[in-house]
């Protein structure tokens, strides 16, 4: 059984999205404040999109601010399953539009031989990252550490930053943050949406098998701060 990370249940993706939104800016700030840099890791998918937006607003000094993808698949940053087009769509907008972007996806024909180059595109970001946002798969996956992929066992206990992920079950091959890379941060947002969603964290906190649920190694570790922002 794993002990329960600090969970803020809200009435409404509104005003989840409003304070996640607060929280994140407000530590982005302070990290630039003391450390004259700040980093931050973002997740894909449609789940995120109104949190973008809201960031991308927040009056900080954007300028400082680092960001990259926890996961990506390896397509162009055109096409239409690129979280990097999301990003740069609605993040990399408004008072964001001068943050500091570097993408996972590079120009190798497959994410196998692009890992050194996506390592070295991050190598003046700040680390630990100040602020990491995970989101999660129904089947307990986060970033593209799948339970279906031979590459499960690497993501959860290499020493590298990156690494190339085939999901077999999901589309395209990816590059994915490592576990190792993930909880080198100072906090981590687990952000989720629904009553399934609910479930399978609910599910994932029954005990600590993380290649069933890799999710399980987010939740289970006592390294890094872990809150789960959750509405309906």
């Amino acid at each position: 059984m794993i002990k329960e990370s600090v969970f803020k249940s809200f009435d409404s993706k509104t005003s989840l999205e409003a304070q996640l939104a607060d929280r994140i800016a407000e530590q982005l700030q302070a990290a630039i404040d003391a450390r004259g840099k700040a980093s931050l890791v973002v997740s894909g998918g449609s789940t995120p999109l109104a949190l973008f937006k809201l960031l991308s607003q927040k009056a900080i000094e954007w300028n400082d601010v680092y960001i990259t993808l926890a996961d990506e698949r390896w397509v162009d940053s055109e096409h239409s399953d690129s979280n990097e087009r999301l990003v740069r769509q609605h993040l990399l907008q408004n008072r964001a539009a001068g943050a500091k972007f570097r993408g996972l996806k590079n120009m190798f024909a497959t994410p196998e031989a692009g890992v050194d180059m996506a390592i070295e595109q991050l190598a003046n970001f700040p680390r630990p990252f100040d602020v990491v946002v995970l989101g999660m798969g129904n089947d307990g996956h986060t970033c593209s550490w799948f339970p279906c992929a031979k590459e499960i066992e690497q993501a959860l206990t290499t020493q590298a930053l990156c690494l190339a992920v085939n999901p077999g079950e999901a589309p395209h091959g990816r590059m994915t943050i490592s576990k190792q890379g993930i909880l080198a941060s100072r906090q981590i947002y687990l952000h989720i949406v629904g009553e399934q969603k609910l479930a399978v964290y609910r599910q994932a906190l029954e005990n600590d098998d993380a290649k069933a649920m890799p999710i399980r190694a987010v939740l289970a570790q006592h390294k890094t701060p872990v809150d789960v922002y959750w509405s309906a």
